[in-house]
């Protein structure tokens, strides 16, 4: 037992924050596991939970993961809009939505929190960057001409389907479902700022890549996308498998597709999917390099190359500014996005990084993968500052919880404090808090003349201001890195776990089988969390505070 953490048995703990006890308490569903976790702030509840239909035959090759994220949809627009392929609608200012901004990438995707009730009358302002979408025919309601989809939806992929639920029903089965033929859906990514035209991609493991429209596909009755326009068809440019999709913040449309080989193709929803995209061979397969296809229609209209191995996970910061990438060689790498320029990175201390997901401010990166650990790296220093221990296997999913803080105890001013949440093969919940000015690290530096792409790695005990761009450091040794606790470690779910998501009131965990569920969070009530107020739209107007937490600041 880790000290500190609140472990989900009936023992008395001796947590960092005073003395907690929790019970036990049987799901009915899953027997073994309980439907509450407590934290210092109080229980957190299971209030339901979401799945694929019971019907559905399982995947025959057992390697499609399910990835979820969450897609909101605001009042539906003017009648006018065009319902024609991508490459005739105006795009969108594809700035990422508030909660986006709060929260970065996990898994490629991040959260929201839930708004009004689908289809409902209520008004929704809030903005979210979500994952995949999808269309079928389980709900009678959704195929009027004038459904308009308002709300918040729960899109993930198992097998050869995409689903989509709705957030705000306790129903446990999907409303919609779309199916591929030849090919599994593996990866997600929505664009809440599109307010015309496709506001979803989605990639294959045959690496072909479609974009919809997230209402066309709810207003649709068959089980095929609709309107939907395809990239990198049959494998055109790649045929490398999808790993993870992303928007580009404020990109106007432009999107960023990674591959099992290394690669990173940059497209344009606005441009044809079949325009001629030819690009030149690569020298270096070891070396990061960009080019360009020769002509203005191709699509997509960049490569990059990012190493050898596949590249597991992608994330650009909240402002667009930085893009980060995790890979099977275990190196976190972070670019410049508009100068398409390697900044910055580092290596695990063992194996590949599977996952990866920025704060909202910008200046910290989580990373989890098989070395069992949640490494927090820091933009400011360009190093590792924590590690998180308390996994029992590979970490598959990180986020931060932009939503969590705790009122100053002894009033001396504001301590920033990071509540981040990570899940792995081994079932688990862990929950972490993370003070900064706690944080005292040595670091290895680059010495004089060191290689602009790895460090040799000596011994320093400051950063050094000195340290080339594009370098990436080697592993650091255990003692270099100071070792953080979860705050809570709760196992949810009985399958291995293949990511986590925070919403204003709930924790969501996701069972790489498709099973998800929905934790609310402490003094959430039902109702509350199923007629949930507006969010904000900027982060100005919802400010963070967060801030030192002290024993005395929580409450049971």
């Amino acid at each position: 037992m880790l000290p500190g953490v609140i472990a989900d048995d009936d023992t008395m703990i001796n947590t960092a924050n005073g003395m907690m006890q929790t019970t036990s308490s049987s799901n009915a569903q899953s027997p073994g596991l309980k439907t509450y976790f407590k934290t210092p702030e109080g229980k957190y509840k299971l209030h339901y939970e979401k799945t694929h239909p019971s019907g559905l035959l399982h995947f025959p090759n057992g390697k499609t993961v399910t990835q979820a994220i969450l897609a909101q949809l605001k009042d539906k627009p003017a009648p006018s809009t065009p319902t024609a392929p991508s490459s005739s609608f105006s795009t969108g200012s594809g700035v990422r939505s508030a909660a986006a901004r709060f929260l970065g990438g996990a898994n490629g995707s991040r959260a929201l929190s839930f708004v009004g009730g689908n289809g409902g009358s209520k008004s929704v302002s809030a903005s979210s960057r979500v994952g995949s979408l999808v269309a079928s025919s389980s709900n009678t309601s959704t195929s009027t001409s004038n459904f308009d989809g308002k709300g918040t939806y729960l899109i993930f992929n198992v097998g050869d389907a995409i689903f989509i639920s709705d957030l705000n029903s306790q129903d446990k089965d999907p409303i919609k479902s779309i199916h591929f033929s030849n090919s599994n859906p593996v990866c997600h990514a929505f664009d809440q700022d599109a307010k015309d035209g496709h506001d979803l991609i989605i990639g294959l493991s045959s690496g072909d890549v479609y974009s919809v429209s997230l209402r066309q596909q709810l207003q649709d009755v068959g089980k095929k996308l609709v309107g939907a326009q395809h990239y990198n068809k049959d494998g055109s440019v790649s045929n490398s498998r999808c790993t993870s999709i992303a928007w580009v913040p404020g990109g106007d449309g432009a999107f960023v597709v990674a591959h099992a080989d290394g690669n990173l193709y940059v497209y344009e929803k606005s441009k044809d999917g079949a325009g001629d995209s030819s690009f030149p061979i690569i020298k270096d397969p070891a070396q990061f390099s960009v080019s360009h296809a020769r002509y203005n229609k191709s699509n997509p209209f960049a490569r990059w190359h990012i190493g050898q191995g596949s590249v597991n996970s992608i994330a650009f910061s909240t402002d667009g500014a930085y893009l980060a990438t995790v890979g099977r060689d275990g190196y976190l790498r972070v670019f410049d996005y508009s100068k398409e320029q390697l900044i910055c990175g580092g290596k695990s201390y063992y194996g590949a990084l599977l996952c990866c997901a920025w704060s909202m401010d910008g200046k910290y990166i989580l990373t989890g993968g098989e070395d069992d650990l949640v490494q927090v790296w820091s933009m400011e220093d360009r190093k590792v500052v924590a590690w998180g221990e308390g996994h029992n296997s590979w970490v598959s999913g990180v986020a931060f919880d932009s939503y969590c803080s705790s009122p100053n105890s002894d009033g001396m001013g504001e301590t920033v404090m990071y509540r981040f949440g990570s899940v792995g093969q081994d079932t688990q919940l862990l929950l972490w808090d993370l003070e900064m000015d706690e944080i005292v690290v040595p670091l290895r530096r680059c010495p004089p003349g060191g290689s602009p792409t790895y460090s040799a790695g000596s011994q320093s005990s400051h950063w050094d201001n000195a340290l080339p761009v594009g370098t990436l450091q080697p592993a650091p040794s255990m003692r270099d890195v100071p070792k953080i606790s979860p705050l809570v470690a709760h196992r949810v779910h009985t399958e291995p776990l293949s990511g986590v998501m925070f919403t204003q009131e709930s924790v969501l965990t996701v069972c790489r089988e498709g099973h998800i569920k929905v934790w609310v969070r402490p003094g959430v009530s039902e109702t509350q969390s199923n007629n949930s107020a507006e969010l904000s739209t900027s982060s100005k107007e919802k400010p963070l505070s967060f801030v030192k937490v002290g024993s005395s600041s929580y409450k049971q």
